[in-house]
Parts: structure tokens; sequence; C-alpha cells
């Protein structure tokens, strides 16, 4: 007798479960129920459609060879039968039996199956803000508002917008109004950092300093208090607690949160993050039962506890998995170690495994330090600077995570992924100084960023290398009674701007090459600080001071890191 297989939820992890058991097993009876008429989409590709990149709604629809993920096209090339719009209503267990209803007209049917996969995804969360269910307030959780969104820009009904949280996908939103549409853009967040939980705050300060620059307006610990408007002229401004602001559209983008409802009334567990239970093979609490994509919890890799993680590369990975145990196999989806990559204008950011403070939160004793260097040879043209901070378990050395800033996202990416792939294997500080990098040129330096980040960890734990964060550095350096030096140890070419505009204020000139020669001429009674473009350099000289018994505290990062951090290194009267 053939199976069958009922899957709720149409987006991502429902579409690869059923089409994977298909092919396993062509025999198998597979129906998909989604409660939208617009299902099998890239969701992650909704801020590149309002922003111009993707030209058509379909092509978020489309498969690589240009056919429309359509009823007709899951029956005709993958065998699977689709209801939609269908709405799954109830789930009897004992009877494994689903009630759905049709949205138009409200007729209700029973479906009966041998295996279940749960695939409803995820909803927006929505904060306690009067107003919000005004018109012209949009999540962007499907198609339709996508649709809705690009109309009302392109028709130009918009000149000025709000979005609600500067997570990942406000902030791409944002970028997708503010960059192509040109709207003054207004972004919003509870919080005291953009894209909090994914970069440390130090990182997360560059992100805001680059996107201020590209006239985004910035406001952080600022969560909205009202929309005002009406329900037939829509939204008209929004207020928070000292302003307000006329707008003619917001973006509703603070988070989302599983959509376990369905499975929650039917009695399944359900983890204290809301996301459903799965074992490694993605079956729920009910052996019968699958779940995968953004409505389960998932195992982190590194902790080993339940994480929430809201990824279309993930609901396609999990959906193969339940595709292949559906059809009899054992394949098993251990965890994720959560790498995370975007691009804000100009800048690329991205993140794998845990930041300084999840990883205080998880326990661990970290330690963390900010590496700049280029992303190819130095001087291969087209180098540009890379911003990575490694962060590090202290008693153990272990590898925790990695955050970064660059301007070729390729480049990035490829760092990142690295340590991905590492991550749940527990590296060392050792054994990433060590890691194998292919090198040429044009794709990174001899000795490669990553393995100068894991030797800069190595230096600091063994305290050989003392620093100090960009943040402390422009402290010191706006305080007028700081009892500090700060020593440039660049050429004269590139510390000269700096020494005549900040020579007053403690800033003093030994070049690096120089330095062991000219040691007389070092102040011993003060706070020394020393520094460079990148670190490196500013590392040697601290070691040469060492060695006299001057102690020195280095600039991480260097004054790069600084000027990313948005410090004007000279005040703009006296540069």
């Amino acid at each position: 007798m053939a199976l069958k297989v009922v899957i709720i939820g149409a987006v991502a992890a429902g579409p690869k479960a059923g089409s994977r058991l298909k092919r396993l097993d062509p025999s198998a009876e597979v129906v998909m129920v989604d409660r939208d008429d617009i299902f099998a989409y890239g969701g992650c590709g909704i801020p590149y459609y309002v922003s111009g990149d993707v030209a058509e709604l379909n092509g978020l629809r489309t498969t690589s060879f240009h056919m429309v993920r359509d009823q007709d096209f899951f029956r005709g090339a993958k065998g699977v039968e689709v209801l939609a719009p269908w709405e799954a209503l109830s789930l009897d267990r004992k009877r494994k039996e689903v009630l759905i209803r049709q949205a138009q007209t409200g007729q209700e049917r029973r479906l009966g199956y041998d295996k279940l996969v749960l695939a409803t995804g995820s909803e927006p969360v929505r904060p306690p803000i009067e107003g919000l269910d005004l018109p012209g307030v949009w999540p962007v959780a499907n198609l339709h508002q996508a649709r809705a969104v690009k109309t009302a820009v392109s028709q130009g009904r918009v000149e000025r917008a709000a979005v609600i949280g500067a997570g990942a996908t406000g902030l791409e939103m944002a970028e997708a109004l503010g960059d192509l549409w040109g709207l003054e853009v207004h972004v919003f967040e509870q919080t005291d950092q953009v894209l909090p939980g994914l970069l440390d705050q130090d990182l997360a300060h560059c992100v805001a300093h680059h996107l201020e620059e590209q006239g985004l307006h910035l406001h952080l610990g600022q969560p909205l208090s009202r929309i005002s408007g009406s329900p037939d002229q829509g939204v008209r401004s929004v207020a928070w607690d000292g302003g307000e602001v006329e707008v003619d559209l917001v973006i509703l983008a603070a988070g989302v949160r599983p959509n376990n409802t369905l499975a929650r009334e039917a009695g399944l567990e359900v983890a204290a993050n809301g996301g459903l239970r799965v074992n490694r093979f993605l079956q729920t609490s009910d052996p019968d039962i699958f779940a995968g994509g953004d409505c389960v919890a998932n195992r982190c890799l590194i902790t080993g506890r339940e994480t929430y993680l809201a990824s279309g590369s993930l609901a396609n990975r999990q959906g193969r998995v339940i595709g292949t145990n559906l059809a009899g196999g054992r394949a098993s989806f251990e965890g994720a170690v959560g790498s995370w990559i975007m691009k804000l204008f100009e800048m690329a950011v991205a993140k794998v495994g845990l930041t300084h403070n999840r990883a205080v939160e998880a326990g661990f004793d970290p330690v963390s330090a900010l590496v700049v260097a280029s992303d190819r040879a130095h001087f291969y043209p087209g180098q540009d600077l890379m911003y990575l901070k490694l962060v590090v378990d202290r008693p153990t050395r272990r590898v925790l995570g990695l955050q970064g800033l660059a301007g070729a996202g390729d480049a990035l990416a490829a760092r990142i992924n690295a340590l991905a792939a590492l991550l749940p294997h527990q590296p060392t500080v050792d054994e990433l100084s060590n890691l194998e990098i292919a090198y040429s040129p044009p794709f990174a330096q001899a000795l490669d960023i990553l393995n100068a980040a894991a030797n800069t960890l190595d230096n600091l734990m063994a305290g050989r290398l003392k620093t100090i964060s960009p943040q402390e550095f422009a402290r010191l350096l706006h305080d007028p009674g700081a009892d500090v030096v700060f020593l440039d140890v660049r050429g004269l070419q590139n510390a000269k701007p700096y020494l005549e505009a900040l020579g007053g204020r403690g800033w003093r000139h030994l070049p690096q090459e120089s330095l062991a020669e000219r040691l007389d001429e070092v102040p011993r009674d003060k706070i020394l600080i020393t520094m460079c473009n990148a670190g490196s350099r500013s590392y040697e000289a601290q070691v040469t001071l060492r060695t006299v018994g001057i102690e020195t505290l280095n600039l991480d990062g260097g004054l790069a890191a600084v000027k990313k951090w948005g410090e004007p290194i000279i005040p703009p009267d006296q540069g």
C-alpha cells in the first residue's frame, strides 16, 4: 500500500521534503497544504524584490530553469498535489487526520495520513504599539505584502517610511526603501544597537555608522509608542518618547516567532523558545509527525542547548532530511552553529557561532579580539580591509564564534563558511592558527586573516598582547584630563596630519622601525597607547617597549577600526 503523507506548509521545508520523498519513493501519495495561494518562494529575497534587484514577483517563485512553482508545476514535475489556499485547523493524532478549510469558500475536509510533516514556518512578532493595525503598516512575511509595499512605493505614494526593528530583515528593508527609491527612512529599535543578538555592540556600532552615512535615520533605544492615522487614509505619523515624524508607510520587522499553534493544540512538545521539539531525525514527540524549518527548535552545536534559528537555508536542508526519513532512511540533522551573512549598502556583515555576549550568557569565559587586515594580498589591485572579531573560550582555548565586516562579501563569506565547517568539531586557537587556506594574491594573503586572528588571540591569552578597545581609545582621546600619550608608530606620511592636529592632546610619533634606537624619547610616566593602521606594527612596538620595562596598551584593530567605528580621529575644525 502506498505511503500517505500530508505536509502542512509549502514555502521552504515542506516542498523540499515532499520533492525528496517522491524522488526516493515515487509510489508515495503526497499532499501539501498551504493557507496562501502563493507558495514555494524565496522569502529571503523579499527585500531585493522591493528594492528592484529582483524585477518581478515571480522571480522569487521560479526555478533556475524559469518554471513557476505553482500547483501545476508540483503536480507535473514533482508528483505532489498542492491544496492552496487551504488552512489546517486542527490535528487528530489518534485518527491520523488533519482538518483543513478552503480560504475562499469555507469548505472543510479531513485528510488522512500515515506520516505528517509540519512546516508551518514563523509569524511576525507584533509589539504592543498603538495603531499597528492601520492601513499602510506592513510586515514582510509573504509575497502579497511584498507586492503591496512595492506598489505603494513605485506609484509615488510614499515619501517617508518607518521600519520597526533593526534586525536583519528590518535593515534590508530600510536599505531597499532608501537606496533605490530615495525615501526618507527612519529605523526604530528598542535595544541600543542594530542587529541585536547577531553582533556584539562594537561591530554593531560600525554598522550603524555606515547606515547613517548612507542616509538612514537610526533611533536606537527608542521603541515606537504610537502609529497615528485613520482607517480611511492610513498611516500619518509615528511617535516615540520625545519625538514624532510624519510617515506614509510602516514596515513591521520586529522579529519572528515559531508558528506552533496547530502543533501545540495537538499536544506536541514545544521548547521554551516556542519551537517544536524534534530529535536528530526531525521527528516530533509523535514519531509519525516530522517538523522542520522556522517552526522548530534547533540544537546549538556549540552550547548543546536548544536555540531558535529562522533561515531559508536551514529549512531546505531539514526538508531534505525529512524527505529521506519519510522514505525509510535514517538521515540525521545534528544541529546548527548559526551562520549568517547580509549586505547593507556597500558593506557585508556576517557572523557564525557565538558573539562575546552570547558566550558569557552560555557560561563560557570568553576572550575576543578585533583584527583588521587585507582581504587579499596587500599588493593586489582592489584589496580592501576586512574586520574580524574572533571569540575564544579562555580556559579551553576553544573557538566559539566569529563576526566580520568587509566591502567584499564573497571574501567575508569564505572566512565565515570555513569556520562554520570547523565549529561543530570544537576547534582550538592553535588549530585555527594553522588552518590551511587556499592562497593566491587575488583571493587571500599568504598568512590569511583567519590565521592572523587566531595568532592575535594566542598572544592576547598569553599576555604578550595587551589591548584597548576603539571605544575606550575614543573616550581617552576626547578627555582633556586623561594622562595619556598616543604613540603613533606609522611612517611620517601617515602620521603627520594626526600629529599636527592632535599633538596638543598627547599625540606623539615614533616610527616602529626606529623605535629601538629612540627609546629615550618614550614617556614613562603616563598611560601609553601604541597604534598603527591595523594593529600589527604597533604590536611589534609594544613588544619592543616591554623588553625595556615599558608597558603599553595596543589599539585593538588599529586606527582603521576606530574610523570604521565612526569616531572622527581628527576633529573637523582641526583637520
